[in-house]
């Protein structure tokens, strides 16, 4: 018997594993007729001491992420999904899903890439690891 979930939240980078994490996120939340979240972490240590003391860089950043996440929003709704959200945080993408945006969307089911698009922490062992090891919810890491 498949279990069914009613609150989906994928979390998007735009690397090549979190786009299959949104695809089947996708297909999941409608055959489940679930809510989905889609998140996306703005990461301040990716940015240089001078951009993260800019107030203006750092609001045209999460402006600039804001926007491309409605794209992903809007991806959803065209494939058929009815109740989607979506959101940006800010943090270190691991740490801030697990104890902001949970606690927060209260989801059933976390799906995730794994491997990041930059950073060091790019390959499975870092965020997705954190994620799957720390979450208080069922994670699925595709890859």
């Amino acid at each position: 018997m498949a279990t069914k979930f009613n609150r989906i939240l994928v979390g998007v980078d735009d690397s090549a594993d979190a786009l299959l994490a949104f695809e089947y996120a996708l297909h999941q939340a409608k055959r489940d007729d679930a809510e989905l979240y889609i998140v996306s972490v703005l990461e301040s240590n990716d940015m240089s001491v001078y951009e993260a003391l800019s107030k203006d860089f750092v609001h045209g950043e999460r402006q600039e992420l804001e926007q491309h996440i409605q794209d992903y929003q809007k991806q959803a709704k065209e494939a058929g999904l009815t109740k989607v959200h979506a959101l940006v945080a800010d943090g270190e993408p691991g740490e801030t899903i697990v104890k902001d945006v949970i606690p927060h969307v209260k989801p059933d089911l976390l799906i995730i890439g794994s491997e990041a698009k930059q950073g060091v922490r790019r390959h499975f062992g870092s965020q997705a690891a954190y994620m799957a090891k720390y979450s208080p919810i069922s994670v699925l890491v595709i890859r």
